[in-house]
């Protein structure tokens, strides 16, 4: 059985807009929004973090970027999140790898740059590792690679890693005042077989990683581990002195697009 594409019941341009599906062969349907555009220049695909979805406020204004510069522009849901099937707690991040690669595979054509939101930033890396000739440039905002394990198993306290192992889920409390979150066991051992920061990564693109000093999520130091583990040489780290985790602010977002737009321009 292979993917089948369901047209979104209407066709405007906003952030509520009806998404179309994308129906994966595993039952799952995964919600988006496409927007055409000049096929001479690489599309923009928006990876969003976890427990995000597609109308935060990064993935709409990059939307309404590409618009202006004429580009294609593709935003979406994990299973499990926002309008796409599928529960929260069944994800992984394989799971939702291959929800990105089929996104990219069935809903793009031709060169494209992925832009990854924290957990977003690993998937478009795992993208790029298995899809290199379609990409054409990477940016990471606060980009995550390896954080189930580097940020949350060895975090974790011996009480929490204890539930983890005897009840399989652990509720964990959330720092933006919404409910608390399950976080599974299975999470966790998945995203071990996805780990990128303990050895070199064949990504040669060009890379762009943004990050916040001010970051309580995931630590400056982070950008620094992913330009290590990559094979390009044509990687930049972009330090925000007072830049929180959301990098969403006017600023923020006007240094996203000028980012994007050099590397949507850039002789490869």
């Amino acid at each position: 059985m292979s993917d089948k594409i369901i047209a979104p019941a209407q066709n405007t341009v906003s952030s509520t807009q009806s998404p179309a599906f994308l129906e994966r062969p595993d039952g799952q349907r995964i919600a988006y929004i496409k927007t055409e555009g000049d096929k001479d220049l690489p599309g923009l695909v928006f990876l969003g973090g976890f427990m995000s979805d597609m109308t935060g406020t990064k993935a709409v204004a990059l939307e309404n970027f590409a618009r202006d510069s004429g580009q294609s522009f593709l935003r979406f849901d994990y299973a499990g999140h926002g309008q796409s099937s599928g529960l929260f707690k069944d994800g992984t991040i394989g799971q939702w790898s291959q929800d990105a690669l089929a996104a990219l595979d069935h809903l793009t054509e031709g060169p494209q740059i992925l832009v990854g939101s924290s957990m977003g930033g690993w998937i478009m890396l795992n993208v790029a590792l298995q899809r290199p000739g379609r990409i054409q440039g990477l940016v990471g905002i606060a980009a995550a690679p390896d954080f189930t394990e580097d940020l949350m198993w060895q975090q974790f306290s011996p009480e929490i890693k204890q539930t983890l192992l005897q009840d399989g889920v652990y509720h964990q409390p959330s720092d933006y005042g919404d409910a608390p979150y399950p976080l599974t066991l299975n999470l966790i051992e998945e995203g071990r077989n996805h780990l990128l920061l303990r050895q070199t990564q064949k990504i040669s693109c060009p890379v762009r990683l943004i990050q916040g000093i001010e970051d309580l999520d995931v630590p400056w130091i982070t950008a620094t581990r992913i330009s290590e583990s990559l094979q390009s040489d044509d990687v930049e780290i972009i330090l925000v002195k007072n830049g929180d985790h959301r990098l969403s602010t006017p600023h923020d977002l006007h240094r996203l697009f000028k980012i994007v737009k050099e590397l949507s321009h850039k002789k490869l």
